[in-house]
């Protein structure tokens, strides 16, 4: 039997025993109530709350503008919504860079007022004290290698990372790190697969991959992509489960044709 069906309630126990256990895990966003409701009663093991919320509820450019109270609202949101699924939600840029201090209190904030289980963070050694700080005070803290989005102005593009040996050789040693700082998982964003099999490889906590191949424990898609309510986003790594776009639309099409042609509502839905 496996871990899934036994489980009642996903903690970050349970990741750890999945990767063990080679069951592979499922994480997808959501950033309100219902969608969290339909997600959790799919199956999936974990629910990250994304700072992707900038993108996809906000319509910025860039996950960069969303703020600790906007990502906090979401999680309230979400967690209201989740029975099973472990709930983890990103601490949005500029929230722990600069000092552990004020990376333990935008912690704290997103566990006692967000209700979320865990946190996320991007980067590895450059933020290790603020990882170690938070952890310290009980805190799970999920980390995140490779793209890392928050970061995309050093970068300069959203192309895949550690192609070159020197950079993955700096991300095997940080997601080493992060297991030695006491993070109970790593999400690898768009990176060689077979750089994400070695990382999976050298560490003993979960690695959670979007755009990293097969070989990670796990898997995260961004929950409006995955079943199609972008239009124009079409990365490699992403497979669309359905095309929410084109039956969204076509049903407010219809809907607009029914009022105007006094289609509806009908004598059966009228009082």
């Amino acid at each position: 039997m496996s871990v899934h069906s036994e489980i009642k309630k996903v903690t970050t126990e349970t990741l750890r025993k999945m990767k063990f256990d080679k069951e592979k895990i499922t994480m997808l966003t959501a950033y309100d109530f219902t969608t969290a409701k339909m997600v959790d009663a799919g199956g999936v093991d974990a629910i990250l709350i994304g700072d992707s919320a900038a993108n996809v509820m906000a319509g910025f450019e860039t996950t960069l503008p969303i703020t600790l109270d906007q990502m906090i609202y979401h999680a309230q949101s979400v967690v209201r919504g989740t029975d099973r699924a472990l709930v983890i939600a990103d601490l949005p840029f500029g929230t722990y860079q600069s000092n552990p201090e004020k990376a333990l209190e935008s912690a704290v904030r997103m566990m006692k007022e967000g209700g979320a289980h865990a946190v996320k963070i991007e980067g590895g050694k450059e933020i290790s004290k603020s990882i170690k700080k938070i952890i310290n005070a009980g805190i799970p803290v999920m980390g995140h290698l490779g793209l890392t989005p928050q970061s995309i102005y050093k970068f300069g593009t959203y192309k895949v990372r550690a192609k070159e040996e020197a950079e993955a050789e700096k991300l095997i040693t940080d997601a080493q790190l992060l297991e030695e700082l006491g993070c109970f998982s790593v999400v690898l964003e768009k990176i060689p697969a077979d750089l994400a099999k070695r990382v999976t490889e050298s560490i003993s906590i979960p690695t959670i991959g979007i755009g990293a191949g097969a070989n990670c424990d796990g898997q995260v898609l961004v929950y409006h992509d995955m079943v199609g309510m972008n239009k124009g986003f079409s990365p490699k790594f992403l497979r669309r489960y359905l095309d929410l776009y084109t039956e969204i639309t076509g049903a407010v099409s219809q809907y607009v044709k029914d009022v105007k042609s006094v289609e509806f509502p009908n004598e059966n839905e009228s009082y």
